[in-house]
């Protein structure tokens, strides 16, 4: 699309009437009713669209794993004496619910597979979360109308990530009351409210009675019927909205190339009984959470060596990492050494939520889109996403830090400093690099385009001179490699000295302009290269 419309301002419709038409863009409101031709819906059958599959599958695993666990977990901290199968711990005192935890894992019939089950299920339902939400962005499906559904996507993450840090506290073990220590603190250390914060969670002064209980029904009833609805308000969005859909030869903005629903609800049958299968046989053969090995929580003890589950290990990298500093002023204390890793978080993950908007602004394109883009075609989307993967990847390594001084015998302090310049330099460093590399990937495009690709066949001309023969793309090729849109960089408009539209302009010659993308060829470029090349 040439997009050169400039940022000044155009009289329109009544604020009001501007957000009501914003939702009814993004909602689909006045469509017909969302079932309406389900049964001649047509489904993408690209393997990337399982990614949400697995969402799904294992989030129900979850949920039957969940209440199968549910019959024999008592979440109390209530001293018990333990008298289970598991002979190193018999006869010490340790709260009801890691005891009925021991009991679930040794004296249950298939308490542990279902356990274990459980645990993995969640692991690789945040996991495909997140690797669906970076196949959005980076293929752009995020865009109008699916806005919403992007916001959705992101609620269902961080409570899937809220959600596992309720239940990995659960078992009261020493590994998960480490981990309890290291949110008590960083709640201290919000201004005004920490304080409160921290005595509502445990039921008073740290580590409370009521943590357990709290955390259960937080885990088991509160978080999963949220998701729920968010789960079932996106099967809805997307019915409404149907499948994106890759470039291709008869695919257009109006249509859906794919299979039928009755072949679609079978390979998805199928695939199901793929994820359950592998979760099981995970559950079966590898370990996880050992809880024996690191047996009850005591306030006292501290387990050497924890590591949280992977997806909280950016916020344990950014609080290992922060210099311990702190302000003092007035008879107060500010933490920043847990305040500042908190903000850096919570900012990273509020990034990613406002990134469709901001691109949207940048772009000043309202249509709907239901074809992708290929990343390459958009080189700075692909490299800030790939930039914000290296943050959360290099603050992933800092919450390892003792582990990797240990095993590679260095310094701890060598591996905590060189995490805190990897944070800084690395996601700079990758964002140029997978910029450089997108652009290369367009060149190389657009080489095949106006001149076909190489054969590998080596011809000597009559001058003596060895050239590469090369092979003409099919339409087909020619089409994938240019059919996708370029934008125009807006300009400002009016008299250049509104602020807003100057950031606006300068956001979009970023975005769009000279050096972020090479043009595509034309027809005339073909024809001249053709040419070229009889005489």
């Amino acid at each position: 699309m040439e997009n050169a419309s400039p940022l000044a301002g155009t009289p329109g419709d009544g604020r009001g009437e501007r957000v009501a038409g914003w939702f009814r863009g993004r909602l689909g409101s006045g469509r017909g009713s969302p079932g309406r031709g389900l049964m001649r819906r047509a489904f993408p059958d690209h393997w990337s669209f399982l990614l949400g599959e697995i969402c799904l599958y294992s989030f129900v695993v979850i949920v039957v794993t969940g209440v199968y666990l549910s019959f024999w977990f008592h979440p109390s901290s209530a001293p018990v004496e333990y008298t289970g199968g598991y002979g190193p711990l018999k006869g010490q005192l340790v709260s009801e619910a890691f005891d009925s935890t021991m009991r679930i894992s040794f004296d249950v019939r298939g308490g542990l597979l279902i356990r274990q089950a459980h645990h993995w299920a969640a692991l690789i339902f945040v996991a495909s979360l997140l690797v669906h939400m970076m196949r959005v962005f980076f293929t752009g499906a995020f865009r109008k109308p699916r806005e919403l559904n992007w916001v959705v996507g992101f609620l269902l993450l961080v409570l899937a990530m809220f959600g596992g840090l309720t239940g990995y506290d659960l078992p009261d073990d020493l590994l998960s009351g480490t981990g309890l220590m290291v949110v008590n603190g960083t709640l201290l250390a919000v201004p005004i409210v920490g304080t409160y914060l921290s005595m509502f969670l445990f039921g008073g002064e740290f580590p409370g009675d009521d943590l357990i209980a709290r955390f259960n029904t937080l885990h088991v009833l509160v978080i999963p019927a949220v998701m729920i609805v968010l789960i079932a308000v996106h099967v809805a969005l997307n019915i409404r909205h149907r499948h994106t859909q890759y470039p291709g030869p008869g695919r257009t903005e109006k249509n859906v190339v794919g299979v039928p629903l009755r072949v679609y609800a079978v390979k998805s049958a199928g695939f199901f009984m793929l994820v359950a299968g592998f979760i099981f046989v995970l559950g079966a053969l590898a370990q996880i959470n050992p809880i024996w090995q690191y047996g009850p929580y005591r306030a006292d003890q501290v387990s050497a060596g924890s590591q949280p589950d992977w997806y909280m290990g950016v916020a344990d990298g950014l609080l290992r990492v922060m210099p311990g500093w702190e302000i003092s002023a007035w008879g107060h204390t500010l933490a920043l050494g847990s305040l500042i890793p908190l903000l850096v978080g919570a900012g990273l993950f509020l990034a990613l939520a406002a990134y469709p908007f901001l691109e949207a602004w940048v772009t000043g394109d309202d249509r709907d889109h239901h074809l992708l883009d290929r990343p390459r075609n958009r080189p700075v989307r692909t490299g800030l996403g790939a930039a914000w993967l290296s943050f959360y990847l290099v603050a992933l390594i800092g919450a390892a830090n003792d582990l990797i001084a240990i095993r590679l015998h260095v310094s701890v302090n060598a591996v905590t400093w060189a995490v805190r310049i990897g944070l800084f330099v690395v996601p700079v460093a990758v964002f140029l690099v997978t910029k450089r590399v997108a652009l290369g990937l367009q060149r190389r495009d657009r080489d095949k385009v106006l001149h076909g690709r190489e054969t590998g066949v080596i011809k000597r001309l009559p001058h003596g001179e060895y050239v590469e023969v090369h092979a003409p793309l099919t339409p087909e090729q020619r089409h994938r490699l240019t059919a996708h849109e370029q934008y125009e960089p807006l300009t400002v408009g009016g008299d250049g000295t509104d602020r807003v539209r100057r950031l606006r302009a300068r956001l979009s010659r970023g975005f769009y302009g000279e050096g972020s993308r090479l043009p595509k060829p034309t027809g005339e470029d073909r024809e001249e290269v053709t040419g070229r090349h009889r005489h």
